[in-house]
Formats: structure tokens, sequence, C-alpha cells
């Protein structure tokens, strides 16, 4: 099961904390899912993708109770937690960095905050994705677009973190950790 996290509604799409949906749409595209169906509060999709059957949700219950689908999806799929992976915005990664772990904490990230406190474990996959640091408060910051500069670095690390969570269902987490943590290619991070 792949999670990406965001807020759901036109108003936020294409803000900082709706990183997590752009990776799951990229996906959705690649893989041709239809994300019409509304199930588990969420958007719903899934396909069978490198002979695995995936399930794509993007959680409609707002950013900080995303557990709340995480939780409904993982029980009707009686999913083991090494199968999930998790995707969401970071403050404290540079602007397109990324950093798969497989168990950790929520770094203070509200989302993963809630999918830790409703599952009940960190055992599970997460994908972070590097937005800068706030220029000013972090609430803000995190509902505001990218600027015209940072478009194309987010860009290059919304394909490269799809890039990454093909790599984890193909070869698991170790090798999608050895191959992806880091900044995308191409990207000097001397330059954001």
């Amino acid at each position: 099961m792949i999670v990406g996290l965001g807020n759901p509604g036109p108003k936020y799409a294409g803000t900082r904390h709706n990183v997590g949906f752009d990776v799951v749409d990229r996906l959705a595209a690649r893989w041709r899912v239809d994300f019409s169906v509304e199930k588990f509060h969420a958007w719903f999709g899934s396909v069978n993708v490198f002979g695995e059957r995936v399930v794509l949700l993007k959680p409609t219950t707002w950013m900080n109770r995303s557990g709340q689908s995480v939780l409904a999806a993982g029980r009707f799929y009686k999913l083991d937690l090494a199968d999930m992976i998790v995707i969401a915005d970071d403050l404290a990664l540079p602007l397109g960095r990324l950093r798969m772990r497989r168990d950790g904490s929520s770094g203070g990230h509200n989302g993963l905050g809630d999918v830790m406190e409703r599952i009940g474990s960190d055992a599970w996959c997460r994908l972070r994705v590097g937005i800068g640091e706030p220029l000013g408060d972090p609430a803000t910051y995190v509902l505001r677009p990218f600027g015209d500069k940072e478009t194309p670095v987010i860009e290059a690390a919304v394909k490269s973190a799809a890039d990454a969570i093909e790599c984890w269902i193909r070869q698991g987490p170790n090798e999608a950790m050895n191959q992806y943590n880091g900044d995308p290619p191409g990207l000097d991070s001397s330059d954001t």
C-alpha cells in the first residue's frame, strides 16, 4: 500500500504540504490508475504492477487525521506493515532531497504522527521529500505553493520519489534507500 499525505481540495493543490499527493499522482499516471473512487476516507486506486497488487491512497481526512484512512485500508487488506510506505513532505530536509526509512519517529510531522498513533507502530516505511526550511511560520510555509525557481527542483524530486517507490516494490526498502536517499539526479544541493 502506497499512501501519499496531503490536504484535499483545489486550495491545497501544488502546496508544499501536498508533495505526498503529488508523488502518488505521478505513480497513478504512470500506471494508469483511476482515482475516481472514494474508499477508506481516501481517494483510492489499485493496480497490478511488477507482479504485485498495489493499493494507492490519498487520504481525504486532512493531514492531521491521515491515520484514519491508513488504519481503515490496512485492516481491510490485512496488511503487513512491511508492505506499506507513506510519502510526506519534510521541513528539515533541503528542497528536493529524499529520505526513505524503514521505521522511526514522525519527526514532528502531524500526518506521520497520526498514522503512527492510530496503527500503534512505527515499523513501516516512510519516504520524506524535502520542501526546504520555512521562511517564517512553518504552518503558513507548508501551505504555500513552490516558487518559480523551486518548481523544477520539486518536479525532479517527485519523479525521483516515484522511481524510488517502484524500486521499493521491485527490490525492497534497502535497495531503494541505497539508490534514492539524497538529492534527485542532476541536482546539486548547493543550488537550492
